[in-house]
């Protein structure tokens, strides 16, 4: 099996400098089986968003979404049905925004909007802080010391770079499969740019790491 590639895990000196974000879950759950933590980035969308939790369902497998606002305002449908089915929605901007070439009151801005979108959904209850990722992971200080007041900011600790065209899907599971530890937050995405890697990575994820007595969890 490959080794682990330096893309595919990020490394350890970028979690100091984001101080505050998740970048793992808790390896184990209550049963003690191992757990993987899937998330999608950028929907929902209806050429992608139903067949991922259709896949989803078949595992019995929990995820957490990734939502740009802009997509929830013109499909909350499938939002709704990923909530009835237990996952998780947080927010990724309501335009899929850059912090880095964003001023600062336009970006919060974005991400406020998105907020709205996905309180008029339900999200989050009240027993649950919000959760937000930056789009492309990029943030500043300034920007992160004001939303970790508000949001658990989630990063990952496993990319499967799905929606890398130059990277063939089988080389994306490889790489996948050779860098996936218990506890890990693996992204994929929900778009139609990811299409061909993400409907080749789901899958068999799912299978492999289902086979192996993961569970698979929200954040």
């Amino acid at each position: 099996m490959l080794p682990p590639n330096p893309l595919t895990r990020p490394p350890a000196w970028l979690r100091p400098i984001f101080s505050g974000s998740e970048w793992r879950g808790a390896p184990t759950g209550p049963t003690g089986r191992p757990r993987l933590y899937l998330t999608f980035d950028d929907g929902p969308i209806p050429e992608e968003t139903p067949w991922v939790l259709e896949q989803l369902a078949a595992y019995q497998a929990q995820a957490t979404f990734f939502c740009v606002g802009d997509n929830l305002g013109r499909h909350p449908d499938i939002a709704r049905a990923a909530l009835a089915a237990g996952h998780r929605l947080g927010n990724h901007t309501q335009h899929h925004r850059s912090a880095w070439n964003t001023p600062r009151p336009a970006y919060l801005a974005d991400v406020a909007a998105c907020q709205r979108q996905l309180a008029d959904l339900g999200v989050p209850s009240a027993a649950q802080q919000p959760l937000f990722r930056p789009p492309y992971g990029r943030l500043t200080w300034p920007v992160l010391r004001q939303l970790r007041a508000e949001y658990r900011v989630i990063m990952w600790s496993l990319l499967t770079r799905d929606y890398d065209r130059d990277l063939s899907p089988e080389r994306a599971l490889r790489l996948t499969l050779a860098a996936t530890r218990p506890g890990d937050i693996v992204v994929l995405h929900d778009s139609r740019k990811a299409s061909r890697s993400l409907r080749f990575l789901l899958p068999r994820l799912l299978a492999h790491y289902g086979d192996l007595g993961y569970e698979f969890a929200t954040l």
